[in-house]
Parts: structure tokens; sequence; C-alpha cells
């Protein structure tokens, strides 16, 4: 199984009982961001001075990261980027697992409806779960974790996706997912800093506002 930030963090938000994500609009911003930081640790984004940067004009061979590095052209910031387009990046990654096979899509009857969707084989989540739990729960040091997982424990603390990090491991191991979220700077500052805001983002994006 790659690295793929995007795929993982979907499936970890995945809930069975609801017919696809947790939440949607906090899983928009999930996967947003889970695709910036993927982009970074392959060294296509960085960062000047705050305003993220785009290294080469080749394709990274994933439909989904070149369409947020062409969102990422604009000169933009970090939190910005994480808003923008996330509707649009999470079908994209739901139609991707569609195509491979891993989910059954049930399209909305109405035009305010949402998509059901339905896992067809659950030993892929599982995967992804795993990881990040040993992350989690470790006595390890941070340093030799893994980056994606520990930027997907990152993000899923920062989600407050609960079949991930209850609220429990969220004070019990509060030292450890700060450290996991830190090691986001050395990809690039504004990057922790936008990762770290994902609960205030998720707040107004709920509100309705942030973009689309």
């Amino acid at each position: 199984m790659t690295d793929d930030l995007t795929r993982h963090m979907y499936l970890l938000a995945h809930d069975d009982a609801a017919h696809g994500p947790y939440d949607r609009s906090r899983t928009e911003l999930l996967v947003r961001a889970a695709a910036l930081v993927d982009l970074a640790m392959r060294g296509r984004l960085g960062e000047d001075g705050g305003t993220v940067t785009v290294s080469g004009t080749r394709p990274t061979g994933d439909p989904v990261l070149d369409g947020v590095l062409r969102d990422a052209a604009g000169g933009h910031g970090w939190k910005q980027l994480v808003r923008r387009h996330r509707k649009r990046t999470l079908t994209e990654v739901e139609d991707r697992l569609a195509a491979e096979g891993l989910l059954t899509v049930r399209e909305p009857r109405t035009p305010f409806g949402t998509r059901r969707l339905t896992l067809t084989d659950h030993a892929v989540p599982a995967a992804p779960h795993t990881r990040v739990s040993a992350a989690l729960h470790g006595d390890g040091p941070v340093q030799d974790i893994p980056p994606a997982d520990a930027a997907l424990l990152a993000l899923a603390a920062a989600g407050g996706v609960r079949s991930v990090v209850s609220r429990q491991d969220q004070k019990t191991f509060r030292a450890r997912i700060d450290a996991c979220t830190a090691r986001l700077a050395a990809l690039a500052p504004g990057l922790e800093k936008a990762v770290r805001a994902l609960p205030t983002t998720m707040i107004a994006a709920q509100g309705g506002m942030g973009g689309s």
C-alpha cells in the first residue's frame, strides 16, 4: 500500500453507519489538507514568506493531486488552499475509489440530498487505521514514526475523527499528537499552522464561510 494520503485520510474518515464520511464538510477539509501535505512531502509544494510555491510542471501521476497542484499555482496561503475547491477534491477521491471498486456510490435523488457510499472491502481501511493507531499508541520516539503516519495522525486529531483518535486519546496522548503535528513545520511552517487551525476552519466552513 503506497502512501497516498488523500485515500488514507478518506478511509480513516469513512463511517459505514453514515454511508460516507463521518462528517462530510469536515472530511472535505481533511482530504484537501492531506493532498497539500502529500504534495509537500513529494517536494512539489513549498513556502516563501507564507505564500505557497510550486516546484516543477510535470504531472504527479495522480489526477487528484494534479488538480490541487494547479490550484496552488496562484500564489495562495496554506489556509486558503485547504478551503479552496475542497468539495471537488473530496468528490474526486470518492470517484477514484469507486472506479477502483472500493466504494459503491448511490447518487442523491434530490438536489439537496447526499451521496450514499459503501465500502466494498472492509479490509482496505484496516491498514491505515492500524498504522495511525501504532503512531498514536507506540512508545518509540515521535521522530521514528513514518512521516505519512505522523501526518495522518495530526490530521485525524485536528478533525476530531473519533474512530481514530477518541476524546480520551486526545487527552492522554496530547503531547504525542502535538509532536506529530509539529513535524509538518519541516515541510512548511504555514502548513503546520494550517493543520493546527483546522478545528477553527471547520467551524467557519460549517457556518457557510470559507469558499467551496
